[in-house]
């Protein structure tokens, strides 16, 4: 049940950390000396090499890999390494930016099974990504970050805001948004938040209570579900 992680950067390093410490088998490709020591380093089996090549992924295992984290700071790597994992049947993840337009990011979560951003969290959602779940698992994601869903009431002050305009400072991040009954997924730029919406957060240390008071408009435990 290997998998392979493309980019030992910021967010590669962490997601690796997180899956090597739960118990999964990760190997890293990059093709940055500097990083790809850093990988051996921290006890990763490496291949040096460019992750957007079919070459290098064979020989990292992506012919017997479960997962491809495609997780550079360049799309197109990211894109590349997934379209490869994809045809070898490898669930993958990409990494972009918060800045794509809604066409190129439709573009993009068309072909590949997740789509990651934003930046500062991407290392929590590429590791359930990979993984395969959902973000109606709840727990601690590293010592400092905690993944948190969050029921949105009738007269809630965030109805009718977009999930992206909506400012939870630099305490949390709204990561992944449903509607009644549905899925959670990424939300769209122009999704507006409805009655009953479910939000997946990412909070950081006590940033809780604050978020509770951004979205709800109260310091009561109403609507919000954690572990």
């Amino acid at each position: 049940m290997t998998f392979i992680i493309v980019g030992y950067g910021r967010v590669g390093a962490r997601t690796a950390r997180i899956l090597h410490e739960e118990g999964y088998p990760v190997v890293v490709v990059d093709n940055d000396p500097d990083k790809a020591e850093r990988a051996r380093t921290a006890g990763f089996e490496v291949v040096e090499g460019d992750g957007s090549n079919e070459s290098v992924l064979k020989r990292a295992g992506v012919e017997d890999a479960v997962a491809v984290g495609g997780l550079t700071g360049d799309p197109n790597i990211n894109f590349a390494a997934c379209k490869i994992g994809k045809r070898h049947g490898c669930r993958v993840a990409m990494r972009i930016s918060e800045d794509f337009t809604e066409e190129i990011y439709e573009q993009y979560e068309s072909d590949v099974d997740e789509v990651i951003y934003p930046e500062r969290l991407g290392a929590a959602g590429a590791k359930t990504a990979l993984l395969g779940g959902t973000f109606n698992a709840l727990g601690e994601l590293t010592e400092q970050l905690r993944l948190t869903t969050v029921t949105i009431p009738e007269g809630a002050p965030v109805i009718g805001q977009k999930v992206n305009d909506v400012d939870l400072g630099d305490f949390g991040r709204i990561y992944a948004h449903g509607r009644r009954r549905e899925a959670m997924t990424i939300p769209l730029p122009g999704t507006v938040i409805e009655p009953g919406d479910q939000l997946a957060l990412v909070v950081e240390g006590d940033g809780l209570e604050r978020a509770r008071e951004v979205l709800i408009g109260e310091a009561s435990s109403a609507g919000i579900s954690t572990e």
